[in-house]
């Protein structure tokens, strides 16, 4: 068990690491993208219809390029993590069951925000692993698209030609090449990030009042769960 998680969480750095010829070419260098400081956000993917300026807590008022990018950078990341987390969820409970860290098959694990109690009673170095990783992806983007500190840069600044979101990492060729489709792309990727965002905080949410997972609540799943056999009690 500890050899496969280990071996998995090394080839999930692997896969998520970009390159380094890849990571010195920008989205922002191949559909030759130019802020507009007229248009909402300078320009920048995000906006639709039918709320394409939707920024009903003004958060974008008077923020120059670089905060902008930085807010988008950010979005894109969140919404990233929040998709796989919402397959997670729907994965991972009642009736699909399916965790690669432990057997699921002798009992019912329950709803996925008591997973981390059992992963960590079945293989309780998983956490330090996945820390070294996430810091590992985590420093490779910093060096992707922040400048390095020193000279008077601010370390906090995006890189001028680094695209928020694009850390080089595109394994089937998906990216375009013309920038409408580029565009196009980038705020599909966003409006999902955002959906999903909101449908794991929603599900989260639901489990946290009664304890139930996601489809045995809407009663598309039977309840086997038994709360005593979880390791931590609460």
């Amino acid at each position: 068990m500890k050899l496969l998680v280990t071996a998995l969480c090394a080839a999930s750095a692997s896969a998520f690491a970009p390159s380094c010829a890849s990571s010195k070419k920008s989205a922002l260098n191949a559909v030759s993208w130019s802020p507009d400081e007229d248009a909402f956000a300078y320009g920048l993917p995000g906006t639709l219809d039918p709320a394409p300026e939707f920024d009903p807590f003004g958060l974008s008022e008077g923020k120059d390029l670089n905060t902008m990018k930085k807010y988008r950078e950010a979005e894109t990341q969140h919404g990233r993590v929040a998709m796989l987390a919402f397959i997670g969820l729907l994965v991972t409970e009642e009736p699909i069951e399916f965790h690669p860290l432990f057997e699921a098959y002798n009992k019912d694990i329950g709803p996925a925000i008591r997973h981390l109690d059992e992963v960590r009673s079945a293989s309780p170095f998983f956490f330090e692993v996945l820390g070294l990783v996430i810091g590992a992806l985590e420093l490779q983007r910093a060096l992707t698209g922040w400048k390095a500190p020193g000279d008077g840069v601010n370390y906090a600044d995006l890189n001028e030609d680094y695209f928020p979101g694009d850390v080089g990492f595109d394994p089937l060729g998906l990216k375009p090449d013309d920038p409408e489709e580029f565009f196009a792309m980038s705020t599909k990727e966003l409006q999902h990030g955002r959906v999903a965002m909101l449908g794991t905080a929603g599900i989260i949410a639901q489990e946290l009042v009664n304890g139930k997972e996601i489809f045995v609540n809407l009663g598309l799943a039977a309840d086997r769960f038994d709360p005593n056999s979880v390791p931590v009690q609460f």
